[in-house]
Order: structure tokens, then C-alpha cells, then sequence
């Protein structure tokens, strides 16, 4: 089944903005950030050149996990405002130009969910299905320990029940029974209640982990794909304007399940790590260097693959993105890379094929702050779902509040220091948008002109062919090739400390720069040599020459 043909066309031009509501803008002065803050600050987003916000989880929660342990689908969270402010927020960025995703955490609620608190009461009753009970024995006072259900994140997340690939125990269901079949018809509820709102889409958070699997499964899980695609069939006749993102990290499954989009990062779909987990943060890379970073001892050739692959399996059914960070890890500025690798980092990641994702505060180069307590479940210790990552990874680090200007507490909020969601940044040199405004050579104004290149551009858009063009055997710098009908760009990177050349074969052809630093394209009598000092980076178009 292929869902391309009904894509909404906005979505090839989409800019993704993540938002972590907590730490954006907080407009009240309570010290924690909310929807009016973000409806503050919608110039801004404009004016950076993004034109798609994702929203981390703002329903009703107890924040055990910092709202990804919803406690009712169809109310926002105070602490956020009410559903008038996400309508405003709707409306605002919509008359500005913007689409609003928001959040859903499909395959699990808060213990404190009605649903739960409810079946915990009542845990013999036929219609006490909705969760996955492995024991309904529990002393209904003293109420079901974490061994009595079935648990998707942390052990406080109760899974929903939609059901198990094959059926090996008497507590298993189908995923035709009862209980799935109820919450697979929520599912479309709670999806048309926010579309009808203004909702422009959904970014499903651990979208591969409602039909379950035993240990000892064999065959191909085809549960969650047959799920979802019920789903997309339903939103290409009710909502084809509306779209769907994957937390799935394997983008070939989730476009197949009917997704528009999904996010390759740190898990399934190997190649992210090796590109950018420098040893430090949330996720440590343990396996070897990265290819971003000084010493240039690292290597492409593990992203060459996997990305290779995803997009011949993806190719017309739907987009891959590469964010710059997220809120599950470190972002760009991270241990040892500093603000030089900055730059060759943003350039690779503004002109892959797919769709951009910028990681709030990425564009001013806030950095991953070591240290920084945990909240709000922040810490990974404790996690059952496989692919969490490090097993004591800390995320509060990536989750700093949004550094505005130099007035109290970086423009974020009026509240006392000691009531902020977390601590501002205490590097007395860290960055804000009102510094970085003013500066030509900034990484915000750099931010820019890469969006505005890639928007005008069609080489450099979300359908155009991506290609490494690098010799086997020379891994810095970076020389990649995007190709659409009518324009050809060749992009050249090179992430470390250290001068780099690399030489190709290539047709006569006449290169202009689009936009660089630091590299110069040599002819040859076989082709072309590109030589780059360190950190250099360049984009050209590609001419026939006369």
C-alpha cells in the first residue's frame, strides 16, 4: 500500500521548528514556558525562515516524564494554558504563515489516567481492556504493582492494549479483540478532536511500540504497519491536508506503515551516531568517533549505508529527516565540538534529502549544559522499552531554557531564578537571538541564509537525489552531490580541525558558489580538486560549462 499520491503538498516544503514547551517562553512569569509564550514569538520563528512547529506533548499530565505521561488526551496542560490558547496559537500561525504538529503519545497513558485508575478498581470487568494486564488478581486497595501490567517507557507508563502479533499467553490479546479494537477508535478520536481544532498534524512518539511481540517472535511484525495504515487510510479521506510523523527511526517501515514522515536518529536506522555522538551527553557514541569533530578520525561510511538504503526504500512514499537534535539527546554543541564545527554541521544537515527538523535554540548554538539536575523523568535509568539508549543517560542537559537577550534570565522568563523549569545556561559567553541578530557573521544569520538557500533552490529541496561522491578510501572532506530537474548542486564539508582535499572525476563543468567558506575548486585535467582549510565548508551550483 502507497500513500504518496495523497501527500499534502505543503510537506515537500516543509521546515520543521521543535518546540519543547516547557523551556521556550514562559509569558506569565511562573518560571515555566507556555502557548502564549510561543504565540509571542512567532515573528521570530518566521523570520528564522521555519514555517512548521512541532510541539512536544502539551495535554494534562503528572510530568513524570515531562508530559509524555498524558493523563487526558483532550485537555491541555495548565501549566501550558487551556484549549482557547492552543486554538489562538492555531490561528496566529497559520495568519503568519506556520502549521502547528503537536505531539501523541499513542501507546501508553500516566497511571493517573481515568482509564487506568478505573480498570485498577475494576480489573475483572469485561470492559477493563483497554491496558495489558498480565495479573488481575492484585488486591484491588493496595492496587496493581508494576509486575501486574504490561509498562511502554518507564514502568509509571502503562502500555495501551492494541493487541500482540501472536497470542502466547491467556492475558494476551488479539489484535482484533475487543480492547484493541476500542482503542484503535480513540485513536481516531483524539486525532479528528485536535484536527478539528487546527491541528496540522502529529509527530507519534514510539510509534512502533502499540501491537506487541513476544521474545521469541519470528516473523515479520506487521501489526503496527497494518495499524497505522488504518489509520492513514482514514486521515486521506477525512483529513488529507493533515499529516502524520514517526518516532520510528526506521523510515522505510514507518512510510511503508503510512507515515509521511520519520525522523532517522539514534536507534533502528543505524548512521546518525557515527555522524554526531561525540562521546558526551545524553547518548555517548560507543562505538568509535564520530565524523564531526576535530581530530577527523572519524568515518561516513556507516551513515553512507543505511541512508543509502532508507531513501531507495522510501523513495515517492514519503520524507526522512535528520534533526539537528532533539529532546532525547545532546545537541550539536556537545563536549568537544566547539563553535568552528558548527558551521560544516549545519551545512550537511540543511541539504540532505527530506525534510529539515531544527531543534529549538540548535540555531544560536545553545549547547548541551553537563550537569544540569534532572526533572520531570529527564534521567534514563529506570527505562524498560528496548532502543532507549545509554541506560543512565541524563536529557535535562538538552532541555535548558530558550537564551532570548541579556535581561533577566535570558529573556525566558520574569520569575525568580530559583523557579525556572531549569537553570539558564551559566556560561557568562552563551548566546542569544538579540546578540546573534546583530552580528552579520552569526550562526543565527548563517541559520538564514541556508533556509532561504534551500527554499530557492530546487537541488537543494526535500525531492532532489542525494549522492556521496567521495573515492573509496577518502573519508574527509565530505563531497555529495544533489540533483533536481532542472539544477545540480555539489556540497563539500570538511568537519575538522585539519586542511582537507579531496579530487573527483567529473564532466567540464563551471561551479558557482552559492554560499562558503574556506574552499577552493581547483580543475584538473581529470576532473576537479577541492581543497578546504579546516572546517571549510562550500555549496555550488553546477553549470555545463560553454
Amino acid at each position: 500500500m502507497i500513500f504518496r499520491k495523497n501527500e499534502p503538498e505543503w510537506l515537500a516544503e516543509a521546515i520543521i521548528y521543535q518546540i519543547y514547551p516547557q523551556s521556550f517562553q514562559d509569558s506569565n512569569g511562573d518560571g515555566i514556558g507556555d502557548l502564549q509564550g510561543i504565540i509571542n514569538r512567532l515573528d521570530y520563528l518566521k523570520s528564522l525562515g521555519v514555517n512548521t512547529l512541532w510541539l512536544n506533548p502539551c495535554f494534562d499530565s503528572p510530568f513524570g516524564d515531562a508530559g509524555y505521561d498524558i493523563r487526558d488526551f483532550y485537555k491541555i496542560a495548565p501549566r501550558y494554558g487551556t484549549e482557547a490558547d492552543m486554538i489562538n496559537l492555531f490561528e496566529q500561525a497559520h495568519a503568519s504563515g506556520l502549521r502547528v504538529v503537536l505531539d501523541l503519545v499513542a501507546g501508553h497513558t500516566s497511571m493517573d489516567h481515568h482509564w487506568f485508575e478505573w480498570e485498577a478498581k475494576n480489573p475483572k470487568h469485561p470492559q477493563a481492556n483497554r491496558y495489558i494486564w498480565k495479573n488481575r488478581d492484585f488486591d484491588k486497595e493496595e492496587g496493581p504493582t508494576r509486575d501486574d501490567f504490561i509498562s511502554n517507557f518507564f514502568w509509571h507508563q502503562p502500555a495501551l492494549n492494541f493487541g500482540w502479533e501472536t497470542v502466547e499467553e491467556p492475558w494476551q490479546d488479539s489484535v482484533d479483540a475487543p480492547g484493541p479494537r476500542k482503542n484503535r477508535e480513540e485513536l481516531r478520536k483524539i486525532l479528528a478532536y485536535w484536527f478539528d481544532l487546527g491541528c496540522d498534524g502529529f509527530r507519534v512518539d514510539m510509534a512502533a511500540s502499540l501491537v506487541k511481540q513476544n521474545p521469541d517472535f519470528s516473523g515479520k511484525p506487521t501489526g503496527n504497519i497494518a495499524l497505522w495504515q488504518e489509520i492513514r487510510a482514514w486521515m486521506d479521506e477525512k483529513y488529507p491536508d493533515r499529516i502524520l510523523a514517526a518516532e520510528w527511526s526506521e523510515p522505510s517501515r514507518a512510510l511503508k506503515a503510512g507515515f509521511h514522515l520519520d525522523f532517522m536518529i539514534h536507534f533502528n536506522a543505524v548512521g546518525y551516531p557515527s555522524l554526531f555522538f561525540n562521546g558526551t551527553g545524553t547518548l555517548p557514541y560507543r562505538d568509535g568517533p564520530c565524523y564531526f569533530d576535530d581530530p577527523g578520525n572519524g568515518c561516513y561510511v556507516s551513515f553512507r549505508d543505511s541512508y543509502a538504503d532508507q531513501l531507495k526504500k522510501t523513495a515517492g512514499k514519503g520524507y526522512i529527516s535528520l534533526p539537528t537534535a532533539c529532546h532525547d539527546f545532546q545537541r550539536l554543541r556537545c563536549g568537544s565540538r566547539g563553535w568552528a564545527g558548527l558551521w560544516p554541521a549545519w551545512v550537511f544537515l540543511m541539504t540532505q534529502a527530506g525534510v529539515p527538523t531544527i531543534y529549538y535554540g540548535d540555531e544560536i548554538g545553545m549547547r548541551f549544559v553537563e550537569g544540569t539536575a534532572p526533572k520531570e523523568g529527564s534521567t534514563l535509568t529506570g527505562v524498560i522499552a528496548p532502543n532507549a539508549g545509554a541506560p543512565d543517560g541524563e536529557r535535562a542537559g538538552t532541555r535548558t531554557p530558550m537564551q532570548w537577550n541579556q535581561t533577566k534570565n535570558d529573556g525566558f522568563s520574569t520569575a525568580s531564578p530559583k523557579f525556572l523549569y531549569l537553570p539558564i545556561d551559566d556560561d557568562p559567553k552563551r548566546p542569544t537571538v538579540a546578540q546573534q541578530e546583530t552580528q552579520s557573521n552569526s550562526l543565527l544569520n548563517f541559520v538564514k541564509e541556508l533556509l532561504h538557500l534551500r527554499k530557492t533552490h530546487p537541488a537543494l529541496g526535500a525531492d532532489a537525489s542525494f549522492e556521496i561522491l567521495n573515492p573509496d578510501g577518502v573519508i574527509y572532506p565530505l563531497l555529495y552531490q544533489r540533483r533536481a530537474k532542472s539544477e545540480t548542486c555539489l556540497i563539500v564539508i570538511n568537519p575538522t580541525a585539519s586542511a582537507q582535499s579531496i579530487r573527483v572525476k567529473s564532466s567540464d563543468v563551471e561551479l558557482k558558489q552559492l554560499i562558503g567558506n574556506a574552499v577552493e575548486a581547483v580543475p584538473r585535467e581529470d576532473g576537479l580538486s577541492f581543497q578546504t582549510s579546516p572546517f571549510g565548508f562550500a555549496i555550488f551550483s553546477v553549470q555545463e560549462a560553454d
